[in-house]
């Protein structure tokens, strides 16, 4: 055997071991970025429409324009403070948010049809500004052609958010991280004719 051979040997031998141990180990999986998604689910539900069906007129721009009543159960018991957001993510120049509605108390387990547009409501709940550039609910009011799809979501927060009335769905979102507890989900659809 060469001198050259016997040199290559070992480094052969290395290399073979090296990949064989690689081989062995089981396959790393990259770390999950942290959920933001609680554990519990909030079952959030409307006696005017059922989750993917159509939104009574009543509710939107064609007709009075009134907040829909909803209802919900499933909230931790130690719920601080509800936090509304509803938005429609199939209008044309991106998501349009239709109401904001926060520090709601963590007791309330309903809202009325019909809540008025004033900067505070139900025991000190504040309304947010929403796209309209207008405190309070501002219903579907589509482009005509396609359904659009309104998301009501609902949030169990562990803390009050102390916000002034009029802040956005964005000033929200910032405040609310890490202290979400349970969330719910309600979609309703609405369309106009061509």
């Amino acid at each position: 055997m060469t001198q050259h051979r016997r040199r290559l040997v070992p480094i052969l031998l290395a290399l073979s071991l090296i990949s064989l141990a690689t081989a062995c180990r089981p396959l790393e999986r990259p770390l999950k970025p942290e959920s933001e998604s609680p554990a519990m689910t909030i079952t959030l539900t409307s006696p005017a429409f059922k989750d993917g069906q159509a939104i009574p007129s009543t509710f939107t721009c064609d007709g009075a324009d009134l907040s829909p009543p909803l209802s919900w159960k499933s909230v931790p018991e130690d719920t601080q403070s509800l936090v509304l957001i509803v938005d429609d993510p199939d209008a044309p120049k991106g998501t349009w948010v239709h109401w904001v509605l926060f520090d709601v108390p963590g007791s309330t387990t309903e809202l009325p049809e019909g809540i008025p547009s004033k900067a505070t409501v139900l025991s000190g709940a504040k309304q947010g500004k929403n796209d309209f550039k207008r405190i309070g609910y501002g219903g579907p009011c589509p482009p005509p052609g396609k359904a659009h799809r309104y998301y009501f979501k609902l949030y169990a927060l562990d803390k009050i958010l102390n916000l002034e009335a009029g802040a956005t769905k964005a000033d929200l979102e910032a405040l609310m991280k890490g202290h979400i507890l349970a969330q719910g989900q309600l979609m309703g659809l609405y369309m106009r004719g061509k």
